[in-house]
């Protein structure tokens, strides 16, 4: 009794492209903006941001979660764990930053907004 043999080969998705979205997307973390929105709400509210109601969907029932980088954790012990780990101290420096605003965009485009003189003001028409 064994397995048999694949219908397919074991790279045949690895050149889709929409297959490879598709896998990102889902597994992508959240942005640092949101995450920091997330925590100017909570400051704002007095509602701390990694407090949930108990959810059976979640690892954990939703009751370990980390706030930095938007994950849910099955029990404490992961929960400590992720918090020693390279990937959250990064994003722990990440977070102190200055929030990257549409205006910032903007001047590191090149677009400025300062108030230039009227080009021909001081010159008569006709002369």
């Amino acid at each position: 009794m064994g397995g048999g043999s694949y219908s397919r080969k074991k790279g045949a998705r690895s050149k889709i492209k929409k297959y490879k979205r598709k896998t990102w997307l889902c597994r992508r973390a959240k942005d640092t903006d949101q995450i920091q929105d997330e925590i100017e709400k909570s400051e704002v509210t007095d509602v701390p941001a990694d407090k949930f109601e108990y959810d059976d969907e979640l690892p954990g029932g939703g009751q370990f979660y980390c706030v930095e980088t938007g994950k849910h954790f099955a029990d404490a012990k992961a929960l400590a764990d992720h918090k020693k780990s390279r990937y959250y101290k990064r994003r722990c420096k990440e977070l102190k930053e200055e929030k990257y605003t549409q205006e910032t965009a903007e001047l590191a485009g090149g677009m400025t907004k300062e108030k230039l003189p009227p080009a021909h003001e001081g010159r008569k028409m006709g002369a």
